[in-house]
């Protein structure tokens, strides 16, 4: 048996399908996105997102807030700089299963 069929023959309570739809609303964001695929290769401070993403750091903070609120990433105090990185390893797991599954189908076209 699958892990995706035994999780799905549990009983899952609404609730709890609520939770997952509401975690699954903090990806739907290009901004939050491309954040987390910065983070997949390692700790980066706020100022490194910005001048990767050519944002500007308002802006950077703001999103990286709401995906702290989410618990997708943890932050690190350095000084006055302040770091962040994934908060675990699922949410690599989860971006990169949604990327598979995106090139999978544009490659089936």
């Amino acid at each position: 048996m699958n892990t995706c069929s035994y999780i799905a023959d549990q009983d899952v309570s609404t609730e709890t399908l609520f939770e997952l739809s509401e975690f699954f609303k903090f990806f739907g964001d290009t901004t939050r996105i491309r954040i987390i695929q910065i983070l997949l290769s390692g700790e980066n401070s706020v100022n490194e997102i910005a001048e990767k993403l050519s944002l500007e750091q308002s802006v950077v903070s703001h999103q990286l807030r709401i995906l702290r609120t989410a618990n997708l990433v943890k932050p690190r105090r350095d000084g006055r700089k302040m770091f962040y990185s994934l908060d675990d390893d699922h949410i690599g797991m989860i971006f990169n299963t949604g990327l598979t599954h995106i090139l999978h189908k544009k490659k089936g076209k």
